[in-house]
């Protein structure tokens, strides 16, 4: 029989719904955040808070992106599409990891600019500009976050991923503006060693929150889920062996198949029975899986049934 699809909990509805307007919130503060940056980068002469205003604009995208990508998951399956369209949200999170790495790499570029290029040093009030960003992008990076965890949800994590990066580059112009602004004269360029240390832990970021979307489309072997499964199933009376597990992650959710031996001479509806009595035992063990599909073996040892 083909795998069962099994429509989406009220609550897990509700979750997601929570994170789309999270994101849609996120999406809204970023594009506030990033046009007071840029006007305040722009008149404070601060080529940190403009490259900050840079990638608070990739944040808007990236918020729309996941917004769009929550949304295409939450889909139900249908004929084309028998085990739903949860992989939506992977593939968002792998594209805005990809723009984060574009806005870590745009960042160094025009810090390296700055620095070959002579300027003033920032305007002193910026610093009260960044130190507001800062409160508020740590705080949306915690909503964000909350609602990663309460969904598992590869794209929100980015999301907050996102928040925090913008977190992180702000802070790290404030230091860089603090320096130049009340340092020697020589340490004017500390802005722009700022903005290139920021964009060092941003890429190194995106990078650690691309594996985990990377490794679901790819279908990556998730050997803990796996361990557990078998462990599970294994413990079932009437199982002989769990001969073979594989799984598969789509959108925070698990598929599962299996090969299973049992006693030669049982009967198909009693093979049917046990089968059902292993998927319970699978999804109370792990509460991520969704459907087990099962494929029964004879055991070698077993009984034969007359011929």
């Amino acid at each position: 029989m083909p795998a069962e699809v099994s429509a989406p909990s009220q609550t897990s509805a509700g979750a997601t719904a929570h994170s789309l307007r999270i994101a849609l919130i996120g999406a809204a503060a970023n594009a506030a955040l990033a046009g007071g940056k840029l006007l305040a980068g722009i008149v404070g002469h601060s080529s940190a808070l403009v490259a900050d205003a840079v990638e608070s604009l990739a944040d808007v995208l990236g918020s729309l992106i996941v917004w769009s990508g929550l949304r295409w998951a939450a889909r139900p399956a249908d004929d084309t599409h028998p085990y739903g369209h949860g992989k939506a949200e992977a593939l968002a999170a792998f594209i805005v990891a990809g723009m984060l790495v574009i806005a870590g790499l745009a960042i160094a570029f025009e810090a390296v600019r700055e620095i070959l290029t002579p300027h003033p040093a920032p305007a002193a009030w910026t610093l009260w500009v960044l130190i507001a960003v800062v409160v508020i992008k740590e705080s949306m990076h915690a909503v964000a976050r909350r609602a990663a965890r309460r969904t598992n949800s590869s794209a929100m994590l980015a999301d907050a991923w996102h928040h925090r990066s913008d977190s992180i580059t702000s802070a790290a112009a404030f230091v860089g503006i603090a320096v130049a602004v009340y340092g020697p004269p020589a340490y004017v360029i500390a802005d722009e060693v700022a903005a290139l240390v920021a964009s060092g832990v941003i890429i190194a970021g995106a990078v650690r929150v691309m594996r985990r979307p990377l490794a679901e489309l790819l279908d990556e072997h998730p050997g803990a889920l796996v361990a557990q499964v078998r462990l599970a199933a294994g413990a079932v009376p009437g199982v002989r062996d769990v001969e073979k597990v594989f799984a598969r992650s789509i959108g925070g959710e698990h598929l599962v198949d299996m090969h299973l031996h049992v006693d030669g001479g049982m009967t198909v509806r009693d093979a049917h029975a046990l089968s059902g009595k292993v998927k319970s035992a699978v999804r109370a063990a792990a509460p991520s899986v969704r459907n087990v599909l099962i494929h029964v073996e004879p055991a070698e040892d077993g009984p034969r049934p007359s011929a």
